[in-house]
C-alpha cells in the first residue's frame, strides 16, 4: 500500500478528475467526491515504505471515490521526498467516468493517461476519447490538458489521423 494514502488520493484524482474539465470549459467534477474515501482494488500492489520511488497496482485495477470510478490495468504513482510527481495509468484501455456538479457525467478512455503533476499536465494517448453527456466531446490519438492555462490541444487519431471534436448546440446541451 502507498505510504502516503491521502497523497495517493489527491493524485489520483487530480489525474482522473481532470478528465471533466477537458469535456467542457466551466463544468466541475462532482466537488464532494474529494471528501470521500478513495478504494483502490488491484491484483498485486508493489510499493516502498520510503517517500521515494513508484507505487504501482497492477491487474484488474479499480479505483473508486464517489461517482468517480477508473478501471485499468496499471496504476503507478511517482514520488520523490514523499511528494507526488507523477501518476500514469494503462490499461486496453484506462476508462473513467464521474458526474458532474451540474447531474451530467464525463466518460473518458484512453490507452494511457499521464499527469505530470510539476508541469500541471495531462497527455492522454492511444484512442483517446473524453465524452460529456450533452455537452460534446474529442477524440483523438492524443490529448493534451494544461491545467494551469486551461489550453486543450488534441493531434493524430484514428482514420487519416485526425482530430474530431463535436459541440453540440446550446439548446441539445444535456438533452443527450
Amino acid at each position: 500500500m502507498p505510504s502516503k494514502p491521502a497523497d495517493f488520493r489527491h493524485a489520483t484524482m487530480l489525474a482522473l478528475g481532470l478528465c471533466a474539465a477537458l469535456a467542457c470549459a466551466g463544468a466541475f467534477a462532482r466537488t464532494s467526491d474529494r471528501n470521500q474515501d478513495l478504494d483502490v482494488q488491484a491484483v498485486t500492489t508493489d510499493c516502498t515504505v520510503a517517500g521515494d520511488g513508484p507505487c504501482s497496482f497492477t491487474g484488474n485495477v479499480h479505483l473508486t471515490q464517489g461517482t468517480l470510478v477508473v478501471e485499468a490495468e496499471k496504476a503507478v504513482v511517482h514520488r520523490v521526498n514523499g511528494d507526488i510527481r507523477r501518476v500514469v495509468l494503462t490499461g486496453a484501455p484506462a476508462q473513467m467516468s464521474q458526474e458532474l456538479d451540474d447531474g451530467s457525467k464525463v466518460n473518458a478512455r484512453a490507452s494511457n493517461v499521464d499527469y505530470d503533476m510539476s508541469t500541471d499536465t495531462v497527455v492522454f494517448t492511444g484512442n483517446a476519447v473524453i465524452d460529456q453527456r450533452g455537452g460534446g466531446n474529442i477524440t483523438a490519438g492524443r490529448i493534451a490538458y494544461n491545467m494551469k492555462s486551461g489550453q486543450v490541444q488534441g493531434s493524430g487519431g484514428e482514420g487519416p489521423g485526425r482530430v474530431h471534436v463535436k459541440f453540440p448546440p446550446k439548446n441539445q446541451q444535456g438533452t443527450r
